[in-house]
């Protein structure tokens, strides 16, 4: 396989197409190589449209669907961020390289050495894997930002209260077969804002229970 070459399309085929037009994100996904991310039985799929298997019944997300909250997120240099559902480490990479901080969480003790063990291969030395469930959220500090790398039935209140003001958090909401990707906003200490951005299918996390829905 030529790598570059798959890469390449991967970038202007799939993720181009799926309104990601963020240079600085598509530039992003040129230089972080997805193929050390993914597991080695399925190195042939790193560049395929497709959610790749992942120890504990996990998928990688789709590659279109990666970078299109990579770029809804607009991550900031000075940002601290969380994002529950390690998973290969590939989605923490990619919030790395644009913001301060990144604590990445997971439920299944394969994905978090997997998720180490490929995030220090590839340098990237501003991001914790910490094993646990983000569920309910994490510790008692406040995050610019937080992705949801998994499906949930309902928003976690517990997530929207960790949101700075001006935070944003990425997350897929509801059931098969067709769930909503959320980039949801906090405007004030009371107020939060909406906006569904595209329907898709994502493997639900694991260990997550049914929350009360935060009703706005």
């Amino acid at each position: 396989m030529n790598l570059e070459q798959a890469r390449f399309n991967m970038i202007e085929q799939q993720i181009r197409p799926w309104n990601v037009l963020d240079v600085s994100v598509l530039s992003l996904l040129s230089a972080v190589r997805r193929e050390d991310f993914v597991p080695a039985q399925h190195q042939s799929l790193a560049f395929v449209d497709m959610e790749i298997p992942l120890a504990g019944g996990q998928n990688m997300l789709a590659p279109r669907v990666e970078a299109r909250v990579l770029q809804e997120l607009a991550v900031r240099k000075h940002e601290d961020v969380l994002e529950v559902g390690a998973g290969s480490g590939y989605m923490a990479a990619l919030l790395a390289h644009r913001g301060r901080q990144v604590t990445t969480l997971d439920i299944v003790p394969e994905l978090v050495a997997f998720a180490r063990d490929n995030l220090s291969r590839n340098g990237v030395t501003n991001v914790d894997v910490v094993e646990a469930s983000g569920a309910q959220g994490w510790g008692d500090g406040l995050y610019d930002v937080i992705c949801v790398s998994g499906s949930v039935p309902a928003v976690p209140e517990a997530l929207l209260k960790q949101l700075k003001v001006g935070g944003r958090l990425s997350i897929f909401v509801g059931g098969a077969p067709v769930m909503e990707a959320q980039l949801i906003t906090r405007i004030s200490n009371t107020e939060y804002q909406t906006r569904n951005l595209f329907e898709t299918y994502v493997t639900p996390l694991v260990g997550i229970p049914v929350p009360s829905q935060f009703r706005f």
